[in-house]
């Protein structure tokens, strides 16, 4: 039976169970919001069946699903029993940070109806008791930001093959084509020096050596190249730092067949090089 690791998001209401989901979505895990309890021992047999890639699964069971809520503890024993990588990370905030978040957010306790607001998360206390004696991991994220919460998330579950949580997308293009809409940084590398303007080059593109050849040999290109990884080195760690899973960094060159392709393609090699998650497309390599 293939290897199945499942993590159980639990905890109160408004202590950062939707951010720990889409945390661990980030990292590569199938995720499931509020799935009863009576349907994971179903569920976690679905993954049993020939042709299963699932190999990773967050699943958060919670207060709002109160009516099967009864039997998590019993599901749970069950995949303990059948998969032997199961954790449970149950979150948790003080009161007065409970209080607060559901006043910013405007949002409804899941309890609401029942009692003020300190008698309904006292209550659910109490009803999730048994699941945080049951939790590895225990998290109080009274003093964690969404971001500070993903980098404790990506310490405990993020994926060892990597060293960086951030996947970097580097996207070549052509301002005559409009900037990606996507892009989080745009670099213009239209003062190179232009294959464009070289008969024998023109019909090529940026993945012909002999267009690399012909960009690479512009002294600017050399000097350019290593500001920009100066540059991105000291700023991708600071988007690390503050939680960003995810960064567009677009080079444009006029028609985004020649300099942008050949800048592109070694920005994403150097990338690489330092352990980042990195996709290279090349938008209008194909546009005439």
């Amino acid at each position: 039976m293939q290897t199945v690791r499942f993590v159980i998001i639990t905890g109160l209401s408004g202590a950062g169970k939707t951010v720990a989901l889409r945390s661990l979505e980030d990292m590569g895990f199938f995720c499931i919001d509020n799935l009863p309890p009576t349907l994971m021992p179903r569920f976690a047999g679905l993954l049993t069946q020939p042709g299963n890639f699932v190999d990773r699964v967050a699943l958060v069971i919670d207060i709002r699903g109160r009516a099967f809520f009864d039997a998590a503890l019993e599901s749970i024993d069950y995949l303990e029993q059948a998969y032997p990588e199961v954790t449970i990370l149950f979150l948790q905030a003080s009161d007065d940070v409970l209080i607060d978040r559901f006043k910013e957010t405007r949002r409804r306790h899941p309890l609401a109806g029942e009692g003020n607001m300190p008698d309904v998360i006292a209550q659910e206390r109490s009803l999730l008791e048994p699941l945080q004696r049951k939790a590895q991991h225990v998290i109080d994220t009274s003093e964690l930001s969404p971001a500070g919460l993903r980098q404790r998330l990506y310490k405990s579950f993020g994926d060892t093959q990597h060293t960086s949580p951030l996947l970097v997308s580097v996207v070549s293009f052509g301002f005559k084509n409009g900037a990606p809409r996507a892009a989080d940084l745009v670099f213009d590398v239209r003062f190179l020096s232009n294959p464009h303007y070289e008969d024998t080059l023109r019909p090529l593109t940026g993945l012909d050596h002999r267009v690399v050849d012909y960009v690479l040999a512009d002294p600017a290109t050399g000097e350019f190249f290593s500001r920009l990884e100066d540059f991105l080195g000291f700023l991708l760690p600071h988007y690390e730092k503050e939680g960003k899973t995810q960064l567009v960094v677009a080079v444009g060159c006029t028609g985004g067949r020649h300099r942008s392709v050949v800048i592109a393609r070694r920005l994403g090699e150097s990338l690489r090089n330092e352990d980042y998650r990195v996709v290279v497309e090349h938008r209008d390599i194909d546009v005439n």
